[in-house]
């Protein structure tokens, strides 16, 4: 049932921001049915349907408050989301586009229409929402995002200001624009509220300084903050990586049980991969990057990640 709500669903919200927006205006021409294609290649990438049914059922529910009227800023931006999570990300966008209209200072719109557009491959205009939602968040009270997929404990951790700078950092570091990525992911440090949010920034920030060419001993204060008794409730990857930059775990350790195809993991196959490449071992480095490229679900940053880097090697 919830499955056919959804592609009515969809048809319908073309219907209503088909005459709003141009597709051409909002994102690059992609093969029909695709939502993106590959920095490698040019193949084309699709999404199944979606099939769970707590999925649908969000969605669904998403649908039905977003077409009340007036239209509420929150119901626009969770019927974006819902739809993100289904695999639509390019209606996700329209629906983002659309609620800008009526709430042209609410940085939320920007904040994930950024994050759907550093999905789709289109880092360029990500960076663009993402750098004017910086600017719009200034001088102005933070405030905790609810999450989509709650974690076990049923608490957020992230933020608005943090997410918007999260993803800005990771749009500029796609592009391998390492000082901008470096100068934005230090910024998300200063609004990290929990240790879950400095594990995530602090795996990143050290990436980004030895990409940029540093040495460990260079980069390795940015690691001041991680210890193993850090309170993670869901960013467990990015602790246990950061611990294994410090040199507090071995790669054996890190390694174990990790399946380079297996999307769930692409996390810690790119912090891996990436760490061969940066201590020299290219040839490695790449040997895993293309094995990630197996996966199935395409739009973790871990895969991109290393799309863009298997991209940047051609």
């Amino acid at each position: 049932m919830y499955k056919k709500i959804f592609k009515i669903s969809a048809a319908l919200s073309l219907l209503t921001v088909g005459n709003v927006f141009a597709q051409s205006n909002l994102y690059s021409d992609v093969p029909e049915g695709a939502e993106a294609v590959s920095l490698i290649d040019g193949r084309a990438l699709t999404m199944p349907d979606a099939t769970n049914e707590t999925v649908l059922k969000n969605l669904a529910d998403a649908r039905y408050k977003y077409m009340d009227y007036p239209m509420n800023s929150d119901n626009a931006v969770w019927y974006g989301r819902r739809l993100a999570y289904a695999g639509d990300f390019r209606e996700a966008i329209k629906i983002f586009s659309e609620g800008m209209l009526d709430n042209p200072n609410d940085p939320q719109f920007l904040r994930h229409r950024g994050h759907r557009y550093v999905t789709i491959r289109e880092f360029d205009r990500a960076i663009a929402d993402l750098e004017k939602a910086g600017e719009m968040i200034k001088g102005k009270s933070n405030k905790v995002e609810q999450d989509g997929a709650p974690n076990e404990f049923g608490i957020p951790v992230s933020t608005l200001h943090g997410n918007i700078y999260y993803h800005l950092g990771l749009a500029y570091y796609l592009k391998h624009d390492w000082e901008n990525a470096k100068r934005v992911y230090d910024l998300d440090l200063d609004v990290a509220t929990n240790d879950d949010n400095r594990v995530s920034i602090t795996h990143w920030r050290y990436m980004i300084r030895r990409r940029a060419g540093e040495t460990h001993d260079a980069a390795k204060h940015v690691l001041d903050v991680i210890n193993k008794d850090m309170k993670i409730l869901e960013n467990h990857t990015y602790h246990k990586l950061t611990l294994f930059y410090k040199g507090e775990l071995t790669e054996s350790e890190i390694s174990e049980g990790i399946d380079l195809e297996d999307s769930a993991d692409a996390a810690t196959a790119y912090g891996l991969a990436n760490w061969h490449y940066y201590n020299g071992d290219e040839a490695k480095a790449k040997e895993m990057l293309q094995s990630m490229m197996k996966a199935k679900a395409w739009g973790s940053f871990g895969y991109i990640a290393a799309e863009a880097d298997l991209a940047a090697m051609m």
